[in-house]
């Protein structure tokens, strides 16, 4: 499968989001998507699950500004904030948020955990995509060189592929799987999964209060 060079496998993780949500929830579903973009998960969302409504939620105004063009569908809503500030309780069945927790310090990561688990059904799904960090050095040289040779083959210069792998630590904060998990158990879910995993992208699912994430790309 051949995607852009900065964001290989998406249309799998939207795959593999359809036939979880499938599996876990038959009724008309209520979704959050945070960190929603230009609205590709809506897309996917709409077309194979039944939606009560559909939440898109982003700190962009701008796209914000683009789904609402893009989705004028009477059971969408939009909500411009920051995954930290959502302001739902026990509302939604399915909550996404793909590639935006690595985005987050510790302390902010942990805030953005809690919110969601708060703002979910008590048997609802919440799944995120998002970077994670290996377990030693030698390990993360080795997945950044092949991610860096990855993006080469895809057509983008040397030069760049050195920017963006520099904004490891920096731009992103990437934990461990197990740390991943960890945080995920201590906010309440009663289950904790990986659902996919390649190199130094990872999905983990989390499940009912007592969680679904999938981590992903650099």
């Amino acid at each position: 499968m051949r995607s852009d060079y900065g964001r290989p496998y998406y249309e799998q993780f939207y795959k593999e989001i359809i036939e979880l949500v499938k599996i876990f929830n038959h009724n008309r579903i209520r979704w959050l998507d945070v960190g929603c973009g230009t609205g590709k998960m809506a897309s996917v969302a709409y077309e194979n699950v039944d939606l009560e409504k559909f939440v898109f939620c982003d700190s962009s105004k701008e796209m914000i500004k683009i789904v609402k063009e893009r989705f004028r569908c009477r059971n969408a809503e939009f909500s411009a904030c920051d995954i930290q500030n959502l302001i739902y309780t026990d509302e939604f069945d399915v909550i996404t948020a793909i590639q935006v927790t690595h985005y987050l310090r510790m302390d902010e990561r942990k805030i953005a955990l809690q919110k969601c688990y708060e703002v979910l059904k008590d048997n609802g799904l919440f799944i995120s995509f998002e970077n994670f960090a290996p377990y030693t050095e030698e390990g993360k040289t080795v997945y950044l060189e092949k991610w860096r040779r990855y993006q080469i083959k895809q057509g983008k210069n040397p030069e760049e592929c050195g920017k963006h792998i520099d904004r490891y630590g920096k731009d992103y904060f990437p934990i461990s799987l197990s740390e991943n998990m960890e945080l995920m158990r201590n906010c309440g879910f009663k289950a904790v999964e990986i659902l996919w995993l390649s190199n130094m992208q990872v999905g983990i699912w989390v499940s009912g209060k007592a969680c679904i994430i999938l981590c992903v790309t650099v």
